[in-house]
């Protein structure tokens, strides 16, 4: 709940009104130990899929502490957009943004197996996809009829169907384990089990940033636990950080610069996706914390900061960001609508990303411990997707169009060697199994005729005519 001390109820509602230094630096703390673990998993995955990242013993694994060190930067650059602003780039308002796990399921089939040399091809499609998504700015509201919560439901379940295995494989050991006795050791599969139930007591049992911070404190005890349990070792945190410089700046095209059709077409599509998200953190917080529906300049400023921001990460060889929603929740949490605060906390990022030595202890964490953390956030994605598909109307209609597309799009993430034959470019657009999901889905969506006969369902539902809240005809 919000603290009187902080100020006035109005003042806490106004997005321009700064807070006591005292009180505003813990403030702007709290909203990076929010998102700090979400916000540099992407980069640690990405490095696993490409070969170079935990376990991997690739000569190109002190990479990976380039890219977290850019995820923390720039996070923290594109909340400035926001909170500062650049013109009509920025909302104006205490959005946090940072590294977006929807374009995980594009970026793994890109660089998997390929090491360092895929990321030219990754970050000129980053660069291109956020381009065209601060383009959407102009017509934000004009398109968001094409993606209604039934669309938009089914990309977030998709994307957090098509993670869950990796929290699995990390868990186990990571994929450079797979087929050796340690994978899936009881070792392992402990210092997973220590960070979930961690993390699940923490959520469950404390309130107030314990409950908000309960990932980001359940690594740090199982990291511990690992300690303990000689799965790291203090020499090796020595080492770690003994190599990484006090102070680095980032490097425009460190890995080059490559524009693959299957990399633009995807980022620009899924920015499509990100956009939507974005506009509904917008609307959230200007909801819970002004009391009030956000404004179009808002949202169109919100959005042009969101593609503007992953663009220039590409540049220097950043991931995409996007607003982040769990910042939403604690504004709500606290009360406190100042944007200096979120400010606050963007300039602390920005000084993780410039100090190499942060991103050297991040990349010492055992890859068991990672894959407890990646457990939860993951599965909470596919949940955030459900509680999505809540609001939809389960008419057999809209069962109709999910099932079609959840068929296809699961099935071909499942089994990608069904479209071998089809060319690079479409074949990892379609193995994704988000792509094609979300096409057909948005296509089944603005063409079919608002309602279908019950009988028309029957002989495929075997039996199962749903027992959702949607209205069903002669109901």
């Amino acid at each position: 709940m919000a603290d009187g001390s902080i100020g006035t109820p109005a003042q806490l509602r106004d997005p321009n009104y700064t807070p006591p230094l005292a009180k505003a630096v813990p403030l702007g703390i709290q909203h990076v130990l929010a998102m700090f673990v979400s916000n540099v998993t992407p980069a640690i995955i990405v490095a696993g899929a490409a070969g170079f990242g935990f376990g991997s013993n690739s000569p190109d694994f002190p990479e990976l502490l380039y890219l977290i060190q850019m995820s923390m930067l720039f996070a923290g650059v594109a909340t400035l957009l926001q909170t500062l602003t650049l013109g009509p780039v920025g909302a104006a308002l205490p959005i946090v943004q940072g590294t977006s796990f929807a374009f995980l399921p594009i970026m793994i089939p890109l660089v998997a197996g390929k090491g360092v040399d895929a990321l030219a091809a990754l970050f000129g499609g980053v660069l291109i996809g956020g381009l065209f998504h601060a383009v959407l700015g102009l017509f934000i509201g004009r398109i968001r009829f094409a993606l209604p919560p039934l669309v938009t439901g089914l990309v977030v379940t998709m994307i957090g169907l098509a993670l869950v295995k990796v929290g699995i494989q990390y868990a186990a050991g990571g994929v450079p384990a797979i087929g050796t006795p340690e994978y899936g050791s009881l070792l392992n599969w402990s210092a997973a089990l220590v960070v979930i139930i961690v993390t699940l007591g923490l959520k469950f049992f404390a309130r107030g940033m314990l409950s908000i911070s309960a990932v980001l404190l359940g690594l740090i005890v199982g990291y511990l636990y690992a300690m303990m349990m000689g799965m790291v070792t203090v020499e090796a945190i020595g080492n770690s950080w003994s190599r990484a410089s006090a102070f680095a700046l980032p490097v425009p095209f460190k890995y080059g610069i490559e524009f693959s059709a299957a990399a633009i077409l995807g980022f620009c599509l899924m920015a499509l996706v990100s956009a939507v998200e974005t506009v509904g953190d917008v609307s959230g917080i200007a909801r819970g914390g002004a009391g009030r529906e956000a404004t179009d300049k808002e949202i169109a400023g919100a959005t042009y900061a969101d593609g503007f921001g992953s663009a220039l990460a590409g540049v220097f060889g950043g991931l995409p960001n996007t607003s982040f929603s769990q910042n939403v929740g604690l504004i709500a949490m606290t009360g406190v609508m100042s944007r200096h605060v979120v400010t606050i906390g963007a300039l602390f990022l920005i000084l993780c990303g410039l100090v190499p030595k942060v991103g050297a202890i991040i990349r010492t964490i055992p890859i068991e411990v990672l894959g407890g953390g990646v457990i939860v956030m993951f599965g909470m994605v596919v949940a955030a997707g459900i509680s999505m598909l809540s609001d939809v109307d389960w008419n057999r209609r809209n069962m109709v169009i999910f099932a079609i597309s959840l068929s296809i799009g699961l099935g071909l993430q499942l089994e990608p060697g069904a479209v071998q034959h089809l060319p690079d470019t479409l074949r990892i657009l379609m193995t994704s199994g988000l792509l094609p999901a979300a096409l057909i889905a948005i296509v089944l969506n603005l063409v079919l005729p608002d309602e279908l006969a019950s009988e028309s369902t029957e002989e495929v539902s075997g039996g199962l005519s749903g027992q959702g809240r949607g209205s069903l005809p002669g109901e």
